[in-house]
Order: structure tokens, then sequence, then C-alpha cells
């Protein structure tokens, strides 16, 4: 199998290139640093510029699948400008390899793609401290980070008109020892100022890093279509996270909540990552036979501290 992965150096595209390489999967990847093109025979790099419309067609060349990760960081002030940057990292590019696919097609050849495979993010679940949300939910929440997922996953859909499968992987926070979210919350807290956010009651839906990688295989190799939420069977509050972080690391917590207007007047807009809260269900991928390696935040917290 031969398959494409765009955002291949990236938070979970690199742990995903492990687990294929692994498997005896030849990958191919996008980057838009020529420095970062490698040939290896199971891991070959192509160039592509999707704020300028470029893209190595080569790189489409025998592919069974595409893993679509590419996309800038929302954790970055929500100024219009990053913004756009935000939505076309996602949306521009994968509409740049549907164009690509569909000029193939145009041309009288067939692709060889079969599957696309793309990232979300459950912050297109409204914000709720109750509601329990799986991938059936109809709506998308009001608001910035709604309306990326929406446009995201739209874009995704559109590849079944080249008779391509598609996924949804909707990812919930991923705990990472080096990158992520993990040791921004790590750092107060070893200096002795950390504290929950806001009330500490809204709902973090989290995923080990690992098992967010897996997720993707096992799409991949049962060759799974529809929306996944990417999140671990067992979601925590945000005053919970905090303490078990600081219980694993072994230091106190004294400092009392940071307050929801202190955190707006911080982060802006941008405040919505961390103060809203979504419940996610993680059933639909345990349906297919995935078992969680950790299933619990204590077990990732301790695997990763």
């Amino acid at each position: 199998m031969k398959v494409l992965i765009t955002g291949a150096t990236g938070l979970v595209g690199k742990e995903v290139t492990r687990l294929c390489r692994e498997q005896g999967i030849t990958v191919h990847y996008l980057t838009t640093s020529q420095k970062k093109i490698s040939s290896e025979p199971d891991y070959k790099g192509f160039y592509w510029n999707p704020s300028t419309d470029e893209l190595d067609v080569t790189s489409l060349e025998g592919v069974d699948a595409i893993i679509h990760l590419a996309g800038a960081s929302i954790a970055q002030k929500w100024t219009p400008e990053n913004k756009q940057l935000i939505k076309d990292s996602r949306i521009k590019s994968a509409q740049m390899l549907y164009d690509a696919l569909f000029r193939f097609r145009e041309s009288g050849n067939t692709p060889s793609v079969k599957h696309i495979i793309s990232a979300s993010a459950i912050g297109g679940y409204p914000s709720s401290s109750t509601k329990l949300y799986n991938e059936k939910y109809p709506t998308y929440a009001s608001g910035f980070l709604g309306e990326v997922v929406q446009e995201w996953e739209e874009t995704i859909v559109e590849f079944q008109k080249l008779d391509i499968a598609t996924s949804l992987v909707r990812t919930g926070v991923i705990l990472d020892k080096n990158q992520g979210a993990l040791p921004k919350i790590v750092q107060p807290i070893r200096f002795f100022a950390g504290a929950p956010l806001g009330s500490g009651q809204q709902w973090q839906s989290w995923i080990h890093i690992e098992d967010m990688a897996r997720i993707y295989m096992q799409l991949l190799n049962k060759e799974l279509t529809g929306i996944y939420n990417g999140v671990a069977p067992n979601p925590v509050t945000n005053e919970k996270l905090t303490k078990v972080i600081a219980k694993t690391i072994k230091k106190p917590l004294f400092l009392p909540n940071i307050p929801e207007k202190v955190l707006k007047l911080m982060l802006g807009e941008m405040a919505a990552i961390v103060l809203e809260s979504q419940l996610v269900s993680a059933e639909k991928i345990m349906e297919t036979g995935f078992v969680f390696t950790y299933p619990t935040v204590e077990q990732a917290i301790e695997n990763l501290l």
C-alpha cells in the first residue's frame, strides 16, 4: 500500500508516518520546505505550497489513500489574517488535492486514490456542560471553530464525487509529552503557578498521541468511512486534568482558578479553545474493534510524564 500524507512532520503526522513505515506502507508526503524533502525507498517527499497553488502531482502516482493532516495551529492570536491562514491551511489545501485528482479524471486517467482520511475537530460541536456528543449530532457550533470545521468537512465530502471514499476524524485535545496542549499546561504547574481555567468544569475530551495515530491506521487498514470522534472513552473536566497532571509531577495546586474574564482579556476570541466544553463519545470507533492503549487520563499522563 502507498499513502500520501499532508502534515507528515506535524504532531499527528509524525506518529502516523512511523506506524505506516512499521507496517510496510510506503509514504509519500507533501511539504512546503524544500529542505524537508527526502527520497528514501519507503518515505519520499514532494513540494507543495497551498498559498500559491503549487503541487507536485507526481506525489499522487500509485497512491491508494490520502491522509490529510495539514493545518496551521489554532493556538495563535485570532487576527483576521491568522483566521484566514487557519482556514486555508485546511480547506484550500484539501481543495488543491481535489482539483489535482479531478484533472487526472478529465484527462482520461483513473486516479489510484480510493480513500481520503482527514483530520477534523471536536470544536465543531457546540459548547455544553451536559450533552454527550456522538457523530450523529446534526448541527455545528456557532462561532469561528464551528465555521472552520463545517467548511473543512464539506470540502472532504466533495471527494465522493470522484468515487473516493471519505473519512473524518474529529480530534480532541491531543496529549503528547513534547508538543500540543500538555507542555503548556505542565509548565506553570512545575513553577507553582498552575490552576484550573475558568470554572474548571468545562469538559476536555482528550486522547493520547499514540491512540490518535492508531485511529487513523484503523480507518486506513479496515477501509472505514464516515465520521469518527478521535477521543479517549473517559473525558475529564479541566479541573480534573489539571489535578492529575499536578499529582503526577508531584507539584501542589494552591492558586485560585484563572477567571474567564482574565483569559478572554489575555487570549481574546481564542479563549474559546480553553473555555468551551465538549463531552464527546468514543463509542463509534470502539465498535469497530479499536482498543485504547490509554483509556483513562491517569494512564495517559503517567505514561507521558
